[in-house]
């Protein structure tokens, strides 16, 4: 394969004709002001997608000596194929770039993998974890992985990072795909980055050199199906041609942002922080080889330590409110003492979410959530919509009054996610999904709905603890985050940083944006008492429950009434239930149907 690797050089100066970067030379002052005892960092939220993809692709063309990318999914749309298309362009320039990518989710397809090896001498690709040393898993792989060596196949590297120069990285919850950046016409996510320069990007460097090194991470020539392509096409016929897009207007208007001066420094530059303590955090690679090693789960421990210590607030947004056993013990744990922290939940509904068989999880404990441990629970509705009744894609609107307790941050903290054209399948939870993708070529689908336009699901992952020191990263917060797959985060110890992702989280709880999950009113006295005691038995059970008399369900604010807690003693004067799984245009037979299936047919490590 040497001989036909593409050696294309366009750029024969020492920087590789790295064009200048307000975000890269924001992170070379930052290490030039650091010393040891007392470093200095820069880092700014990325909220809109688009901007979050504009930093990726300025930071590319800024790439003085390497770039490092590691990720969960790689689509082949046009976010996908943009980022992949600039990459080369870097690569062929002298950038030294490097792509890991996990093999379930990624790419899939030999052929164009074969062109990627071809593509340049510098760019290297590898793959996380293929179980039979292929590219592609089809299903009949797929069950054999799951019966022959399950907790291999099981485990899977969701870890997000992009690292230019060991200077400055990007992590949060963002894969290469266009519904991550706001680009999808049928559904886009809500999704949050953060990218740092400073000191902490050697750290980004050292644990992306682990996964690098790790024997599940494996080259492109290593695996049977991309060799094959290789060593079996013609001279030339494999050659890296540039990307036609479905939308290249789109593409273009990116491209033109991203090397704007003026529009970075108002879209990004602007709203960065100067601070002082900053951590990378990442599972080790091959986590459940030595699942007891401190180590291999530095990150959900950590994240335990600070949720367990919480002494005021703990808000938390996650898709998917399914949480482990040492999760449950901290949060029943905080909720026991003589003044418990607040807990707040920002998550999916069932109308927001693609994946339903999770879902059914977090709606089997609602009590427990609800009562045992506190939480105040916002579930997103579908079309989300400003305070002045603009749809998502304008700007946010502010958190209500009774969410402001713990004070609000003063950066934008908003977002503007547009909503234009194309669609494609989006990330999905665990295994059981990926099977359903190996046989019928999309990874989950959402419950359909009763009203129309263009669906958001939440992706972001993040938590603000006592309104001091806040987490972006990849962990869900739920069992296969703890046990299952890698994940990675930033954490930052600066309150002006929590107060920004405090707002913008709590922006997506407010009445225009998310249903409030409660109790239900106990208006049958006795039989009240009963029913809720027979739910407390069917929700212990292994199985998904078969009450259909449930707890709690969702409710809108009725006009003119002041939002509140659903502790509140005139909650039921001000809210309105709307339903268990308000919005979704499916009989409530079916829907218990599909729950009670996902709990016979899965379990919590596979979901």
């Amino acid at each position: 394969m040497g001989q036909t690797v593409d050696r294309e050089q366009t750029c024969d100066q020492p920087d590789h004709c790295a064009t200048p970067s307000p975000l890269i030379a924001g992170a070379e002052e930052a290490v030039s002001a650091s010393t040891t005892e007392r470093p200095v960092h820069l880092a700014v939220l990325l909220e809109d997608g688009e901007t979050a993809l504009a930093a990726r692709v300025n930071l590319i063309h800024a790439a003085r000596r390497s770039i490092d990318v590691q990720t969960y999914i790689w689509e082949q749309d046009d976010a996908g194929n943009l980022v992949l298309d600039e990459l080369i362009k870097a690569a062929r320039r002298g950038v030294q770039v490097r792509i890991l990518a996990d093999q379930l989710f990624s790419f899939r397809d030999a052929t164009l993998l074969a062109r990627l090896a071809r593509a340049s001498d510098n760019m290297q690709i590898r793959l996380y974890n293929p179980t039979f040393q292929s590219a592609r898993t089809p299903p009949l792989e797929f069950a054999a992985g799951i019966l022959c060596c399950f907790y291999k196949f099981n485990q899977r590297m969701h870890n997000k990072l992009f690292l230019v120069d060991s200077l400055v990285g990007i992590t949060g919850g963002r894969n290469y795909e266009d519904r991550y950046f706001d680009w999808d016409g049928s559904f886009d996510y809500i999704d949050r980055d953060v990218m740092v320069g400073g000191p902490v990007a050697q750290s980004m460097a050292a644990s992306f050199n682990l996964f690098w090194e790790h024997p599940r991470s494996v080259p492109l020539t290593h695996l049977r199906d991309v060799n094959r392509a290789i060593t079996s096409d013609d001279e030339g016929q494999l050659r890296w041609t540039p990307p036609i897009y479905e939308n290249p207007a789109r593409v273009t208007r990116l491209l033109q942002e991203s090397d704007d001066k003026d529009w970075l420094d108002t879209h990004i530059a602007r709203d960065a922080l100067r601070m002082n303590r900053v951590e990378y955090q990442s599972d080790l690679p091959g986590k459940t080889e030595e699942p007891k090693l401190r180590e291999a789960r530095a990150l959900t421990r950590h994240l335990m330590g600070l949720m367990r210590n919480a002494r005021t607030e703990i808000v938390l947004q996650t898709p998917y409110l399914v949480l482990s056993k040492p999760a449950r013990k901290v949060f029943k744990d905080i909720h026991d003492r003589a003044q418990p922290p607040r807990v707040i939940v920002s998550t999916n509904s069932l109308a927001s979410t693609d994946a339903f068989a999770v879902y059914a999880m977090s709606y089997k404990h609602r009590k427990r959530y609800l009562d045992s441990y506190g939480f105040e629970i916002y579930e997103m509705k579908p079309h989300p919509v400003s305070s002045d009744g603009d749809t998502a894609d304008g700007a946010a609107s502010a958190p209500p009054p009774y969410l402001a307790t713990m004070g609000s941050g003063s950066g934008s903290g908003g977002r503007d996610r547009r909503t234009e054209t194309l669609s494609a399948p989006s990330e999905s939870s665990g295994l059981l999904a990926a099977g359903r993708r190996s046989r019928r070529g999309a990874r989950n689908r959402p419950a359909p709905l009763l009203t129309e336009g263009v669906r958001i699901g939440l992706h972001a992952k993040s938590i603000v603890i006592d309104d001091t020191f806040a987490m972006v990263g990849s962990h869900n917060f739920d069992p296969r985050s703890d046990h299952y797959n890698t994940e990675s985060g930033v954490i930052i110890y600066d309150k002006r940083f929590a107060d920004r992702l405090r707002q913008s989280i709590m922006q997506d709880t407010g009445p225009d944006r998310a249903w409030v999950i409660g109790p239900r009113e106990k208006t049958l006295g006795v039989l009240s008492q009963i029913n809720e005691a027979i739910g407390n038995v069917s929700e212990r059970l292994p199985f998904f429950d078969l009450w259909p008399f449930r707890y709690a369900t969702s409710y809108d604010l009725k006009p003119g009434c002041i939002p509140m807690r659903w502790t509140d003693e005139k909650f039921f004067e001000c809210y309105t239930p709307v339903g268990d799984f308000p919005e979704v245009d499916v009989s409530l037979k079916l829907i218990y149907t599909r729950m009670i299936t996902a709990f016979g047919s899965s379990a919590a490590g596979i979901l």
